[in-house]
C-alpha cells in the first residue's frame, strides 16, 4: 500500500509485527490489524482573507472500530500525510486497548501551516473539513479531539458544524472542547499530568526520590508545560525546557511557572532572562535523571540516541523514539516509559468527557484527577509487572498488552460474513 508509505508507518508496522511474533498471533488476525479499517482523503477548499480560495488536503484514518467508536486527534501541520496519520491511528488503538477504554484508534489532519493563517481562515478550514467528514464521524462512530496546532476552540467549531448538520446540539461528537459547551474539567492538563503520574511511579520502581531529581522537558506546548509544572511541584529540579525556537537551561533549576508566563506573553521562550540559551536540540543531550520527550515524533533516532544522558525517558509525544534508537537506549540502560502508556492521560480524560456528555452528568476537577491518577497508576503497574515477569522492556510489554486486547476483541466478534 504505497499510499501509506512513511517512516512513521514503517515504525508502527515493525512494532506490530514483532509483537505479533511474540504473541504467536494468528496470521489472518495479524494481517487485519496491519491495515486501517477506513481511510479518507478530502479536499478542503477555504476562502482566504485576500479573497482567493485555497484547496488544502485533509485526511482521517479509522484503524479499529471493533469495540466502540474510534477516537483520535486532529492536527494542522504542513507535514500531515496519510502514512503519518495511519501510524498515529494504529498507536491509538493499542493505547485504548492498554487503558481498557471502549474505543478504537483514529487520527486525522489537514496539511497546512496554521501559523501563516488568520483565525477566520482557520475557522473556515475547520468547518469545511468537518463538513467533508460529517458522514463518517459521530459520537458512536468517530470522536475527534485536539492535537498538534488544534485546541478547544477548534473542537468548538467542529461540534457546532456537526450539530448544525444533525439539527441538535451534540457535544459528545468531540472531546477537548470548552467546559461551557460540554467539555470536562482537567482535559487540558490531562496528557501532561498523566506523563508525570507515570514518571512518579517509575521513580518509585527504580528507588529514586523526586526531591533533587533533575528533569529536562523537550516541547513546551500544552503537554510539556504542564508536565514541567507538575514535575516542579513534585520536587524535581527542572533544569531545561525547549520550544520550537530554542532551549533554555539553568542547572540550578528553572522557575517553571515564570517561564510559562514568559512564553505565553512573548510567544516563545527565546530571550528568557533567567536562563542560558542553547540550541534547541541540545536539550536532548543534557545530563539529567528524567527526559520528557513532548515535542513531535521521531526526534530520537539512531543518529542521536547514543548522546542521551538521561536515566528515564518519558514519551509525552507520540512516536518520539525510532525502533533503532530503542535498541541503543535499552543497551545504555535507559528506562523508557513508552508513549502508549506515558501520554495516555489525554485519551483517558477524553473518555471521561465523552461519558459525561453521553450521560449529561458532569464531574468535578477532583473527580477527574482522582480517576485519571487511578487508571494511569494501575496501567503503569500492570505494564511494569508484565515486563518484570516476562523479562522484556516496558515498550514491548505495553505493546503486548495493548495489541493482545485489540486482537482478543476481534477474535470474540469473529469475521463477518
Amino acid at each position: 500500500m504505497n499510499e501509506y508509505d512513511s517512516p512513521m508507518y514503517s515504525s508502527a508496522l515493525a512494532q506490530l509485527d514483532e509483537t505479533a511474533r511474540l504473541l504467536s498471533l494468528d496470521p489472518g488476525l495479524h494481517e487485519r490489524l496491519r491495515h486501517p479499517k477506513r481511510s479518507f482523503i478530502v479536499s478542503v477548499p477555504t476562502a482566504m482573507d485576500d479573497g482567493t480560495t485555497r484547496v488544502f488536503t485533509g485526511c482521517r484514518v479509522q484503524h479499529n472500530l471493533t469495540l466502540g467508536p474510534c477516537k483520535g486527534g486532529i492536527r494542522y501541520h504542513q507535514d500531515v500525510s496519510l502514512g503519518e496519520v495511519s501510524a498515529l491511528a494504529m498507536w491509538m488503538s493499542w493505547k485504548c486497548g492498554l487503558m481498557n477504554l471502549p474505543f478504537g484508534g483514529a487520527k486525522g489532519g489537514v496539511n497546512c501551516d496554521p501559523h501563516t493563517m488568520s483565525i477566520g481562515e482557520i475557522e473556515g478550514l475547520t468547518r469545511r473539513f468537518t463538513e467533508e467528514m460529517v458522514t463518517f464521524i459521530g459520537p458512536e462512530r468517530d470522536v475527534m479531539a485536539p492535537d498538534v496546532n488544534t485546541n478547544s476552540q477548534t473542537m468548538a467549531w467542529i461540534m457546532d458544524t456537526y450539530s448544525m448538520h444533525v439539527g441538535y446540539a451534540c457535544p459528545e461528537v468531540v472531546t477537548g472542547k470548552p467546559v461551557e459547551i460540554g467539555g470536562t474539567y482537567g482535559r487540558q492538563e490531562a496528557t501532561g499530568r498523566g506523563v508525570v503520574y507515570t514518571i512518579a511511579e517509575s521513580l518509585q520502581a527504580l528507588k529514586m526520590k523526586p526531591e533533587g531529581t533533575t528533569a529536562a522537558v523537550q516541547g513546551f506546548g500544552n503537554v510539556g508545560s504542564i508536565a514541567a509544572e507538575d514535575l516542579a511541584d513534585m520536587g524535581c529540579r527542572v533544569v531545561a525546557v525547549s520550544d520550537m525556537h530554542c532551549t533554555i537551561h539553568n542547572p540550578k533549576g528553572l522557575d517553571v511557572r515564570d517561564a510559562v508566563n514568559y512564553s505565553r506573553a512573548n510567544g516563545s521562550l527565546r530571550g528568557y532572562p533567567q536562563a542560558d540559551p542553547l540550541e534547541r536540540d541540545d536539550l536532548l543531550y543534557l545530563p539529567c535523571d528524567v527526559l520528557v520527550a513532548a515535542a513531535l515524533e521521531r526526534t530520537i533516532t539512531h543518529e542521536n540516541a547514543d548522546r542521551l544522558q538521561c536515566k528515564i525517558l518519558a514519551e509525552g509525544a507520540n512516536g518520539p523514539t525510532t525502533p533503532e534508537a530503542d535498541e541503543i537506549l535499552l543497551g545504555k540502560g535507559v528506562f523508557i516509559i513508552p508513549d502508549i502508556l506515558c501520554n495516555a492521560g489525554g485519551v483517558t480524560v477524553s473518555y471521561f468527557e465523552w461519558v459525561q456528555d453521553v450521560q449529561k452528568y458532569f464531574w468535578s476537577t477532583d473527580d477527574v484527577n482522582r480517576r485519571l491518577r487511578d487508571l494511569m497508576t494501575e496501567a503503569f503497574h500492570r505494564v511494569y509487572r508484565f515486563s518484570q515477569e516476562r523479562g522484556i522492556d516496558m515498550r514491548t510489554a505495553a505493546l503486548w498488552l495493548g495489541i493482545a486486547k485489540a486482537a482478543a476483541e476481534k477474535v470474540i466478534r469473529g469475521l463477518y460474513p
